[in-house]
């Protein structure tokens, strides 16, 4: 159930005093205590294919985007590759190798947490 009207707004109202007109917060987070935000990188991985073709070539493709969290915590995808993913990354050992069979869609999420232990999570599709 939701609060009486004069209360919403009095919430309301508090919250646009830290948020500017597009309703982003209106916090300084560019402090070397908020370098955890700025250390988690998203990876897609939409594919990973690696194989070897009828006439004995090694064909690999590949669609990778690396997402990042800049000072302010605004996040932005640019191009990747399979070899800017992590070490932890599993699914595609030898990728570039002697070609083995490697085919992977994944979501990969990387960071160090503000005592700067590393963590990560992989979640194949």
């Amino acid at each position: 159930m939701l609060p009486p009207r004069s209360e919403r707004d009095e919430m309301l109202s508090l919250i646009a005093d830290y948020a500017d007109s597009n309703g982003v917060a209106d916090v300084d987070i560019s402090g070397a205590e908020y370098d955890f935000v700025r250390s988690i990188r998203v990876y897609n991985v939409e594919y990973a294919r690696q194989r070897e073709s009828g006439d004995g070539d090694c064909r690999r493709s590949e669609k990778v985007r690396v997402g990042t969290y800049g000072v302010q915590g605004d996040f932005s995808w640019s191009s990747g590759s399979v070899t800017s993913l992590p070490d932890a990354f599993e699914g595609l050992a030898g990728w570039g190798e002697s070609c083995p069979s490697l085919y992977r869609r994944a979501v990969f999420i990387d960071w160090t947490d503000y005592q700067g232990n590393y963590g990560y999570e992989q979640v194949n599709y």
